[in-house]
């Protein structure tokens, strides 16, 4: 990442950190009242092959059971809660990952942090991919995201969720995360997060 860029994801994280404080205490009030404990989703993502780090979000879902890993699909969807589907839509359960980027794990746009599980399996892919800083939001989140939600949604359980996101996902999103690296810049970071911005507020 580069010294610029760094710094701007610093003074936007303080910016909307005194921003979104109120509204978030609130949130995390409601979620506490209706969900109860646990408020946070901890989970492990890698920032680079080899460098792994503790992604910060709201639960949206109940707690796993002993064994449950790898991305969400239509076999865990009975697990999301009726506040989690909004969190979801509204991307707020993402609200925490302020901490991840304050703390240089991510940054305010790349490619989404993988799983451990998927860099091991695709370690050249994910070893050029991972040269952006993960982001919240970026090119492959934007235009990938409704299409992955539909063809993953459709899968009955954990196999066939696993097997449709490494043959149809994993493959788009890289193309479109490079296509970003090899042109990536203050201006088109903008752009990805006022579209971003744009496309939350449509949903919400």
């Amino acid at each position: 990442m580069t010294r610029r860029k760094r710094l701007f994801d610093l003074a936007l994280v303080l910016m909307l950190v005194a921003v979104l404080a109120v509204p978030f205490g609130i949130l995390c009030l409601a979620l506490l009242v209706l969900e109860g404990r646990p408020l946070f989703y901890v989970a492990e993502r890698m920032k680079a092959p080899g460098q792994p780090f503790a992604l910060w979000k709201l639960r949206t879902m109940r707690p796993a059971g002993p064994g449950e890993a790898g991305v969400s699909g239509g076999d865990k969807a009975d697990r999301i809660s009726p506040l989690g589907q909004i969190l979801r839509k509204t991307r707020a359960d993402e609200i925490p990952q302020l901490w991840n980027v304050l703390r240089g794990d991510m940054s305010f746009v790349g490619p989404r942090p993988p799983l451990r599980q998927y860099v091991e399996r695709f370690p050249n892919l994910y070893a050029q991919v991972l040269r952006s800083r993960p982001g919240i939001t970026g090119l492959a989140s934007l235009y990938i995201h409704r299409f992955e939600e539909r063809i993953l949604s459709a899968c009955t359980t954990p196999e066939e969720t696993d097997a449709v996101y490494c043959r149809r996902s994993i493959p788009r999103k890289a193309r479109l995360d490079l296509i970003y690296q090899r042109h990536a810049g203050l201006r088109l970071d903008m752009a990805l997060m006022a579209a971003t911005l744009q496309r939350v507020l449509r949903r919400g």
